[in-house]
């Protein structure tokens, strides 16, 4: 069976993933520059923990993207995950997560939908059962959850630590195994991987529940955050995960993507939103800024394919 070498390192993955960190480091020395107390240790571990929630989703879509699909009910799932935790048990909310990717993946690889429409349809769902659960309102969160988002030692968040293990998990999923390396070949050409004798409908169940798992640890951490469930929780995250992950320096055609350029697209939008916090922009000002760097990310997307 022919297999991609997703490890093999062109000049235009080299490019992508040393231009996202080179983004990173402009950006924080500019930040720095314009306020110093952006280099203070606390607020450059608020940074990371801010990072940690659309990370770990991020990370999922990274399957998703390299697979040559979307994934935009991401926010909708971390919603819904979190608010079945609240509810019932941490755990629980990670089966529901899983179980609303199985069926992503089963409306695209069995129901013949384009990933777009199943998962906005996927998005529509999710939130709709958070609100009927819910009643509308948020619901306090149980010891488990609630230790999720909460510090080991004073200088030690959790939601830190989980970042980098679900860095880590993606990294060897990615790189070392058979799913990863399928991923690859299913998103650089799909006939082809199909040719080659790879189940393309039986990995794309893999890939989305992988996307829904992770989008419920997600939505966990976040919901350990802040102590509660809430309804309307993750709204929009499903666009800063994509954002992240095209950043970083992965393709939306599908085939190319890292686990460190994600964790670095996660970084530049944390790093974005603490400067912008820092410089006292004002909030409708801070969405046109970040729309602007999610619209340069896409371009520049658009021209590493030309």
């Amino acid at each position: 069976m022919t297999t991609i070498n997703s490890s093999r390192r062109t000049p235009q993955k080299m490019m992508a993933e040393n231009g996202a960190l080179a983004g990173l480091l402009v950006l924080a020395v500019a930040i720095a520059i314009m306020q110093p107390a952006f280099l203070s240790a606390q607020n450059l571990l608020n940074v990371g923990v801010q990072a940690a929630v659309i990370a770990i989703m991020a990370f999922g879509m990274t399957f998703v993207v390299v697979a040559g699909g979307i994934d935009l009910s991401v926010g909708s799932i971390a919603a819904l995950a979190a608010m079945v935790g609240a509810l019932t048990a941490g755990p629980v909310g990670l089966v529901v997560g899983a179980l609303c990717g199985l069926v992503n993946g089963a409306l695209i690889s069995y129901g013949k939908l384009p990933p777009f429409i199943a998962t906005l349809a996927m998005l529509s769902v999710a939130r709709g059962l958070t609100l009927v659960f819910s009643g509308g309102q948020p619901h306090e969160t149980d010891a488990l959850v609630t230790f999720l988002g909460s510090n080991l030692a004073p200088s030690l968040p959790l939601p830190l630590l989980l970042m980098l293990a679900f860095f880590g998990v993606t990294g060897l999923i990615l790189t070392r195994t058979n799913l990863g390396r399928r991923m690859y070949a299913i998103g650089g050409n799909e006939e082809a991987a199909k040719l080659s004798g790879i189940d393309v409908r039986k990995q794309k169940l893999w890939i989305y529940a992988l996307s829904g798992l992770f989008a419920a640890a997600a939505g966990l951490v976040l919901a350990g955050r802040l102590g509660s469930a809430g309804p309307q929780a993750a709204v929009g995250y499903e666009l800063d995960a994509i954002a992240a992950v095209v950043i970083g320096g992965a393709s939306l055609s599908g085939g190319v993507g890292r686990a460190t350029g994600t964790l670095v697209g996660a970084l530049v939008l944390a790093v974005l939103r603490n400067g912008l916090n820092l410089l006292q922009v004002p909030p409708f000002w801070q969405q046109v800024v970040i729309g602007a760097v999610i619209a340069l990310a896409a371009l520049l997307d658009s021209l590493r394919r030309r």
